[in-house]
């Protein structure tokens, strides 16, 4: 069972990828480009409509509402450019990740907050 639900996953990750650069191909119809963007943000946001924390519910949107989403988007692009961008996504998956960018991230959000709290104690102190 955890086999399955690991290749589920991936299959799953790889297809909002697909679906984004479906999205930016002109062959994909307008209708699908809007509901792809709107169905990749969010799978991609850390923003979620029920925050993980709430038991039970909180993984609903992450299990029933993306996979949905995504169903949709698959159906209504065209399967030559969905199999075109899927194969893209495969490959970039394979790619490895860089530990630089990761670290670089990390530091640009570490000083953002730290700048955040500094204005923050600033404005409040004075």
């Amino acid at each position: 069972m955890t086999g399955k639900l690991r290749t589920w996953a991936k299959a799953a990750r790889r297809d909002v990828h697909a679906i984004y650069l479906a999205a930016r191909d002109p062959r994909t119809p307008w209708r699908a480009r809007v509901l792809a963007l709107c169905v990749a943000g969010y799978a991609l946001s850390p923003i979620d409509l029920i925050p993980d924390f709430i038991p039970v519910l909180g993984y609903f949107d992450d299990v029933i509402l993306v996979p949905l989403g995504i169903l949709a988007v698959v159906r209504m692009i065209p399967p030559e450019v969905m199999a075109e961008h899927r194969a893209t996504a495969a490959f970039a998956g394979e790619r490895p990740v860089s530990a630089t960018a990761a670290v670089v991230i990390a530091c640009i959000w570490l000083a953002s907050i730290a700048l955040a709290i500094w204005l923050g104690y600033r404005y409040l102190a004075g």
